[in-house]
């Protein structure tokens, strides 16, 4: 009989290669000589859905505990695999079948667990389905960015919604939540990035205010650890609304870069550094010890996404385009020390 890990695994890699093809087509866009045209066009979609939608999706699946829940990762694991081979269109599909699916299993949660935090994780896959919709109809994913935005954002914040629950009691926790995320919603709806920045910069402040690693960041180890890359994240996440305030609809150029970056890499992969070494084990049944090296590529991470921030705000692309290298260099980083804490960890 197949065990868990072994079912698990090739989706958990498959998302894996959209994360690495995802990152060379970046590395193309920034100039660097890797990466082909078709390729470079398909950046965003492969790290929004072909790897965090993958990753998310599996976590999902694996805490709803449904055969069918496993249907979003297979979904979006092939359709990044399809935009990778250069069939765009065929990718584009099956990543909108993933999503829908995915936004099934947060109806099921919703209804089997009806609290704030439910809700928000399902206003997070509602968003992220109606932006692979998008760009499936339109062709063009700028036009998602938003919506895919909006997906990260909101389920990386009921996730944390959700261990509020362990602070003391606070009636206007809930109250205070809702001006946030009806205007990151706002923002969403009438395109706008200044509203979307504005909801964004308040729901950062409100989860800096309202989230546990206000006290766990006092105790030693791995729960130290993966505070620092909340606060550091939730750093980049007020950098990244505040920018977004200076940007207008359809807007490209230096300052849109350094947004979406800052919110993208600074913010999202601060916090799938944080909480790898806890998610993993949940869904690969793996042990991940911790270790101090785990925050050399933190370090790594947030070091060279500010050099791409100064490069994209004084616009000298040399700066801009090492510090995108720099990215890329951490992330593999941050790869092999969860692989050879892993293999060490089995070896014991």
């Amino acid at each position: 009989m197949i065990s868990l890990t072994a079912r698990r695994l090739p989706l958990l890699m498959a998302g894996a290669i959209s994360l690495v093809a995802g990152i060379i087509a970046g590395e193309g866009r920034m100039g660097w000589p890797v990466g082909s045209a078709d390729l470079m066009l398909v950046h965003g979609p492969l790290m929004i859905c072909g790897f965090f939608g993958t990753v998310i999706g599996l976590e999902r699946a694996v805490a709803l505990g449904k055969p069918w829940g496993y249907g979003s990762p297979l979904a979006t694991a092939l359709g990044g695999m399809l935009l990778i081979a250069g069939y765009p269109q065929g990718g584009a599909v099956l990543l909108l079948f993933g999503s829908l699916t995915f936004a099934a299993m947060s109806l099921a949660v919703i209804i089997r667990q009806r609290e704030v935090f439910t809700t928000v994780l399902g206003l997070g896959g509602l968003t992220w389905a109606a932006g692979n919709l998008l760009w499936l109809a339109g062709g063009n994913a700028a036009d998602a960015v938003p919506l895919w935005a909006a997906f990260l954002v909101l389920t990386i914040a009921g996730e944390r919604l959700e261990l509020s629950r362990f602070l003391p009691p606070w009636r206007w926790r809930t109250p205070t939540l809702f001006p946030p995320l009806l205007l990151l919603l706002a923002g969403v709806v009438l395109a706008s990035w200044t509203v979307f920045g504005l909801g964004l910069a308040l729901l950062t402040l409100w989860s800096l205010a309202n989230d546990v690693v206000r006290r766990t960041i006092r105790q030693p180890g791995l729960t130290r650890y993966v505070a620092v890359c909340l606060l550091s994240g939730y750093f980049w996440a007020l950098a990244a609304g505040l920018m977004m305030t200076g940007l207008a609809p359809g807007a490209t150029g230096v300052l849109y870069d350094a947004a979406l970056h800052a919110l993208f890499v600074g913010f999202v992969f601060a916090m799938v550094f944080g909480h790898a070494p806890v998610i993993l084990p949940a869904v690969l049944r793996v042990a991940v010890p911790y270790k101090p090296v785990f925050y050399l590529p933190l370090a790594l991470l947030h070091a060279s996404l500010g050099l791409r921030v100064a490069g994209d705000l004084i616009d000298v692309h040399a700066v801009r385009q090492w510090g995108g290298l720099g990215n890329a260099v951490a992330i593999a980083v941050f790869i092999v020390t969860m692989l050879v804490t892993v293999l060490g960890a089995r070896k014991r």
